[in-house]
This record gives structure tokens, sequence and C-alpha cells, in this order.
């Protein structure tokens, strides 16, 4: 084991090639073999060569979490909090930065891919000139390796290899992804690979790209080359971009939601945008905690992708989120987190850096996590939005025509800090929960999700407004966590199976008289406003804007066109 004393930090400087190696770095299986003509060793290099990276200093594959934070520590890329974690800042980039964001227009996916605003093409010839680069870039440079899968059901798994530059990043992969047995190492073959180069800036004018921040996807190569962003969400999310379009042909319905399983030994998703609540609600004591974030849906059942969680962290209380407080500790790499320069306590209130501050850390750190990652069938659905206009009951139940509308509009709000540039809350509409990770068409997963509902009738669907009541943002106030936390838990205890509901008169959802632990005024979110007619004409420009989203999908059902918000 490595120190941090100065015997260990005099022969090594970032700028220098490592000079320790653990046993796990010095496995060879799988490899090939390369001379250093300066210090007269053998260096593994683990196929690298077959991606074309030749001529560089040492591989770290697979190192244990102590020694990436040693690492991490001796190269300067962040320092210990008082709990242990290992926080960084990421610069710039503090959030996704998707406009920056390309597939290649390649024959094998050119006519499948819908290409719009989220999915934005680059040419064959501008990926291969932005990979020369980040080749020529590794050249010379310590290179951290982790091999992995994806999928926690074997029957789907894929094997993911992720090339860091900066061992920080390479934490948060080991921890984000599911790692493998020594067995499995020894014969892993990657079905995906991402490069990650955060110091390499790609030129706008020669690369055709718009900033000096770039992560393009090539579809048929199975293979991802990001630069020029330190923010670790975008490796994570290029891997389920991938997965998202690959399993669709297993016909595996891939969804940007969390997962757990209650008392009741029941699976309940959670779907959602960031900010919208999927991992504080889905990280309940009184649930096994699945996943947080990237799921499929097999005919066998409920899959996590991940081996790991990457959690908001902005005004995280003990009181509100002890699980995931209590999972900030050694081995969780914090983004962004402001601390006291003396204490070195976080402060996860203040958003200095950014309202998108996170925690990555593996799904066992959560104590009642379910260590399959797997989980039968649903019973009970939630859709998640934050509602910025404050009109939207906190809680609905959906027929099914009226869950595959709202899972085609996606409403919520981006939420402050989540994507570069965002600093207010922002009424969008997202198709599936979370558009800009499907390269495919929206109805194709509609019509998966639709295909799954009816073969499972007894699954319970609800919309859940984790947004603003009394008003819209800047005038009315966030739900409180505690109420959303009480109608979830009334929704899985099957309490809502057997109370009254009527429709609401703009949006047609099911909204329950009564919610034990509820206040019975904020079920009707007119209630809450001091002016019924404000309310009203909120409502209907929400429903407005509903209408006008819902018009890019012409091909959709006349049922499910008629469970939208009449506008009269």
């Amino acid at each position: 084991m490595v120190n941090l004393g100065t015997q260990t930090t005099a022969f090594f400087h970032p700028s220098q090639s490592n000079s320790f190696l653990s046993p796990q770095a010095n496995y060879l299986g799988n490899t090939t073999l390369e001379k250093d003509s300066e210090e007269a060793i053998i260096r593994p290099t683990y196929d690298l060569e077959k991606l074309g990276i030749h001529n560089i200093g040492r591989v770290y594959r697979n190192l244990p979490v102590a020694q990436l934070v040693e690492h991490a520590l001796i190269r300067g890329e962040g320092t210990l909090v008082d709990n242990g974690a290992l926080l960084v800042e990421t610069g710039q980039y503090t959030g996704r930065s998707p406009k920056d964001r390309f597939i290649v227009k390649e024959s094998s996916s050119e006519e499948e891919i819908d290409w719009n605003q989220h999915n934005v093409p680059i040419s064959e010839a501008k990926f291969n000139q932005l990979y020369e680069k980040v080749l020529a870039y590794l050249q010379g440079r310590d290179i951290y390796l982790f091999d992995g899968y994806v999928g926690a059901d074997t029957n789907y798994r894929c094997g993911v290899r992720i090339i860091n530059e900066l061992a920080s990043q390479n934490l948060f992969v080991h921890q984000l992804f599911i790692r493998p047995s020594s067995e499995e190492l020894n014969n892993h073959q990657a079905d995906f690979t991402v490069i990650a180069v955060p110091g390499l800036h790609g030129d706008p004018e020669k690369d055709n790209i718009r900033s000096e921040a770039f992560i393009v996807v090539h579809l048929q190569k199975r293979l991802v080359i990001i630069g020029g962003s330190r923010y670790s969400g975008e490796i994570k999310k290029s891997v389920f971009l991938m997965m998202n379009y690959f399993m669709t042909k297993r016909d595996v319905l891939p969804m940007h939601g969390a997962a757990n399983i209650d008392k009741r030994g029941h699976t309940n998703l959670f779907f959602g945008l960031s900010g919208t609540g999927k991992t504080t609600l889905s990280a309940d004591p009184d649930c096994r905690l699945i996943g947080d974030d990237e799921h499929g849906w097999s005919e066998s059942g409920i899959f996590n992708f991940e081996g790991g969680c990457y959690a908001k962290t902005i005004r995280l209380s003990q009181e509100n989120e002890p699980q995931i407080w209590a999972a900030i500790k050694f081995g969780t790499l914090l983004e962004n987190v402001i601390i006291d320069p003396e204490t070195q306590i976080p402060d996860y209130d203040d958003g200095r850096l950014t309202e998108n501050t996170r925690a990555a850390y593996p799904l066992r750190y959560i104590p009642n996590c379910c260590p399959s990652a797997r989980g039968n069938h649903p019973k009970t659905i939630f859709f998640l939005t934050a509602d910025a206009f404050g009109v939207l009951p906190p809680i609905a139940k959906l027929t099914k025509e009226q869950a595959m509308y709202h899972f085609l509009a996606g409403y919520t709000s981006k939420l402050a800090g989540t994507e570069r540039d965002i600093t207010a809350p922002q009424a969008t509409f997202s198709a599936c929960f979370g558009q800009c990770f499907f390269p495919l068409s929206p109805t194709v997963y509609a019509q998966m999700l639709g295909k799954r509902l009816d073969q499972h009738h007894e699954t319970n669907v609800f919309l859940i407004n984790t947004g603003w009541s009394g008003g819209p943002y800047g005038v009315g106030h966030r739900i409180a966590i505690k109420h959303t936390r009480a109608m979830v838990t009334a929704a899985l205890n099957g309490q809502l199976d057997h109370v009254n509901y009527h429709p609401h008169p703009i949006f047609k959802v099911l909204v329950p008289e009564k919610v034990t632990g509820v206040p019975h005024r904020i079920l009707d979110p007119q209630n809450t406003w001091q002016d019924a007619e404000a309310y009203q004409q909120q409502a209907l420009e929400l429903a407005h804007r509903f209408e006008s989203n819902f018009k890019q999908f012409e091909d959709v059902p006349s049922a499910i066109m008629a469970a939208g918000p009449g506008v009269g």
C-alpha cells in the first residue's frame, strides 16, 4: 500500500509517470506487452493498441478504491473532506453540456436515429479527426482503465471499458458501473468503450463542434470520445445512450428512472429528469433500492444498468435524506461541493459553484439496497415532474392512455445547474422523461411501455408533482418532501386503492380525495392559490403548452391524444 508521506510525493508529479503499481495493475490477462526503453521494464497494454493507443505511460487497470483516492490526491485532482469523501471541482462544466453531444452519422444507424436538437449529427470524417487528436493526446500519459459491466441481469449484460486521464474520474466509473470478479476480469470483453480526456480541448472551427467540449458517440464502433469537460456525468450518460439504442433490439425497454422493492415485495419505478426526486424518493428506508437512475424492463422484470448512484446533494439534509447522507463517506466522489476551509466539513446548502452538486457512490453504500439489483415486474410506477407553473396536483392516478400521454409528453422543469447555463427552473417537455438520452424516436419507447402495461394490468401509474404549489416558481413554494413521501407511501401500501378520485377539470388526471399524512387542501392545487382565477389562467397556459408540444406525435392513436389536457 502506498502512503501519502513525503517519500511517495518526492518521486511523483502529475507531469511524470507513476512509480507504483498495484497487484491488479500488474495483471497480464487479455493483454499484450510493451517494452519501456527508458526503464527497461515490460508494461501491460491490455489490448489498447487495438484502439490505436500507443506510446503511453503506465496503465492502471481496475485499481482498488483506496489507491484511486491516493492517486487523485497526489496528482492534485481533489481533496479529502471531513466525512472521508474525495472532493473535486469540475471547472467550467458543472453539468452536462447537451449541445456539445454528437452522434456520428453512419450507415448502420443513420435511418434509425431520431435526428433532432438532442441527437445532432457529426460526420465520420470529423469523428476520425477528433479521434486522432485523442490518440495523440494520450501519448506519453498514464492511463486509468476500468473494465466492468453495465446491466445487472447477466442475460443482457454488456462489457464496458472506460479509459480515463484522471484518477478521480476513474474512481467515479469504478463506483458507478458494475465491478467484475477476478474471474470476470480475467475474461473481460468490452462491448462499449469510452475514452474521457478532459484536458484535451476541441477546436470549434476545425472540428465542426460547438465549443472546446465534445462528447461524440459512434454507435457502429460502440465507442465514445469525451474531451474538454471534467463533469463525470458525461461518461455515465454516454453509456446510457448506447444502452438505450442497443437494448431495444433485445426487447428490453430502457428507462430513465429509479427502482426499489417495498415491504410487500413489490417492485416500483420512479421516472423523472434530474432534480425531480428519483434518487431521493427511491432511497426509502422502508424499501430496498434497486437503483437510482437507469434501468431496463425485460420479459423477466426490472434490472439496474448501473452499480452505483449519482445523487444531487444541494440542500442535502440528514433528516430528509438519511440514506444518501450516510452514503457520503470514504470512496464517495463529491463534485463541486463547498467545504469549510478549516474543518473540511461540506456545506450542502452552498451552491456558489453550481446547484448541481453531486455525490457518486456504489449501490452497496445504501444499507438496505437490493444486492442483485433486480426486481419483478413493477406494481407501481411514478412519473415525477417538478411543475414550475405550480398548477399540477401533487399526486394523481393515470389511466393507461393517460400514462402513455404523459410518458410521451415528459413534462417537467429543468432545474438550476443540471445543465450548463440553467440558473432557474425552466418549464420543458422531454419525452420518456429524458429525451436527450434516447437516440430513437420517443414513440419506439412509448410503444414498448404500452406493451408492458397491457401485459401487466395490475400495474398502477401515478403522476407526482415534486415542484411548486400555491403559485409558480418565484411566488409559490416547493412541495414539502415529507408530504411527497407520504403520498408515495400511500400509493405503495395500497391505501390509494381504496379512496375516491375526481378528475382534474383541465388535466383530466384523477386526484385522490384524501391521503394520510397530507393536508387535504394541497391535494387540489387551486386551493393553495390566493387567486382562483389566476390559477385557472396559469393552468390553461400550461395545458396549451402540452397541446402544442404533442403535435409532434402525428401517428399516436386517438385514445392517447384524447387523454391529454382539455383546453376548451
